[in-house]
């Protein structure tokens, strides 16, 4: 058996390993247990008894986190005529149409961590599914980043708080 730390035996002390826990002890126990100099990690494995090869068995989502990521989102908008105008008055980082599509293209410029497109600028950004689908980055309609621009300032607080499952 190989030799442990004093500190994972101290906090190995306070573990019982017959026991099953609740969330709450469980996380109390986890937060009394940690010992190192640097944020820890907890992993959840979760058993679904889902088969992930069926299409309608499969598991995604998004979740809105309480306090954010911590990170500061940057938002482009890619709208036609008067939009572009609405989209940096709500609150946009970058806002343009197709030349903006031409600098992604031509420069692989990627200043940005989410991009929005109104539907009617679908066909330009399809262009550059290839670029941008590896990135993560392609406007989608289930995920909210194809829409008219009512609702912009409230998805980029949105973006600026969601964590892909």
């Amino acid at each position: 058996m190989p030799k442990r730390g004093k500190k994972y035996q101290e906090s190995a002390k306070l573990v019982d390993r017959s026991n099953l826990y609740d969330v709450n002890e469980a996380l109390d126990l986890v937060t009394k247990t940690a010992k190192a100099n640097f944020d820890e990690t907890v992993e959840l494995a979760v058993r679904l008894g889902v088969d992930p090869r069926h299409a309608d068995q499969q598991v995604r989502g998004t979740v809105v986190l309480p306090n954010g990521t911590g990170k500061e989102v940057k938002v482009l908008v890619l709208a036609k005529g008067e939009k572009i105008k609405e989209a940096e008055a709500a609150g946009a980082d970058f806002a343009g149409g197709e030349e903006l599509v031409e600098k992604i293209q031509n420069e692989n410029w990627f200043g940005f961590d989410v991009m929005i497109a109104t539907p009617d600028m679908m066909g330009v950004v399809g262009k550059i599914g290839r670029v941008l689908g590896p990135k993560g980055l392609m406007p989608n309609p289930k995920s909210g980043t194809v829409t008219f621009l009512q609702m912009l300032l409230l998805k980029q607080n949105q973006h600026q708080q969601r964590v892909v499952i």
